[in-house]
């Protein structure tokens, strides 16, 4: 039998995001709570034994060094292996649209290769790892909800459905992305007065707060404003998720597509309790196909 996983990579949204502050070095301090959602790429990932990393794009192009070429050297290297991989990417999350499709990649890369190539390290080492290939990607490696500090690096997982309650979403991503740098470079950008709280979340889960990074969006992405504007006419009230161009809203009934611009993907999806892969960096026998 082959050594053969298949396995998921959610994408995710910003409920909110405030930012609050800045540190010497440049990086923006903000808050925010991340929640999975059910629109996932899937990663195919076959054991080579001749050390060789290698990838197959199964649906749109992607740049040779991507993320999760990236997270498979690392843990290669870290992990002193001498067998290799072949990946194969089914992309589905778009790209520059603040849903953290390349981070969420990234955190399936390490989490499958840590089982395919046994070498049973704990989140916590899979986090250190993670870190140094995006401030998101220890989110999707701890596996849960949560309420997210720091640059991204402060995670305090929401471990029941109370605390961020079954719901479905429409997510809309115009055709044009956004460069995270570019919002955060801009001095346009204002930050949040007031600190968020849970306490504040946990009364108005879905509409609470705002994404402090939405006004420069729509200076820079006229189409983010599109997709707000088109999702107003549905009487939803959006927002941007993370500093991509993707909009969200809370729905609580289907919501027609058929006069949506059909350049746009759209999508209605569930949020999700934990991550598909929640206990892969332990020895705990998942559901997942192998």
């Amino acid at each position: 039998m082959k050594a053969i996983y298949d396995v998921p990579a959610p994408a995710k949204l910003n409920l909110f995001l405030h930012i609050n502050g800045r540190r010497p070095d440049g990086y923006h301090l903000l808050q925010s709570v991340f929640m999975l959602i059910d629109w996932c790429d899937t990663l195919h990932f076959e054991l080579r034994h001749d050390g060789r990393i290698e990838r197959t794009d199964l649906t749109e192009p992607l740049p040779a060094d991507d993320l999760a070429v990236r997270a498979a050297r690392l843990l290669q290297q870290a992990g002193q292996v001498q067998e290799g991989v072949h990946i194969s990417i089914d992309k589905q999350i778009p790209a520059q649209a603040g849903m953290g499709g390349g981070s969420s990649d990234a955190a399936s890369t390490l989490l499958a290769l840590n089982r395919l190539w046994k070498l049973n390290f704990s989140t916590e080492r899979l986090c250190e790892l993670a870190i140094r290939l995006g401030a998101d990607v220890p989110f999707f490696i701890r596996g849960r909800n949560a309420w997210v500090e720091g640059i991204g690096e402060i995670i305090r997982p929401l471990e029941n459905s109370a605390q961020c309650p079954p719901a479905r979403f429409i997510v809309v991503k115009p055709q044009a992305g956004l460069e995270t740098a570019k919002i955060f470079s801009s001095p346009l950008l204002e930050w949040s007065k007031n600190a968020a709280t849970i306490e504040g979340f946990a009364a108005d889960h879905y509409r609470y707060g705002k994404n402090d990074l939405q006004s420069v969006a729509q200076q820079l992405c006229p189409e983010v404003s599109n997709a707000l504007s088109w999702l107003k006419q549905q009487n939803l009230d959006a927002r941007m998720t993370g500093s991509g161009s993707a909009v969200f809203s809370h729905i609580t009934h289907s919501v027609g597509l058929k006069d949506a611009p059909g350049i746009w993907k759209i999508r209605e999806c569930s949020n999700m309790e934990v991550h598909p892969l929640l206990g892969w960096a332990s020895s705990e026998k998942l559901s997942v196909g192998v």
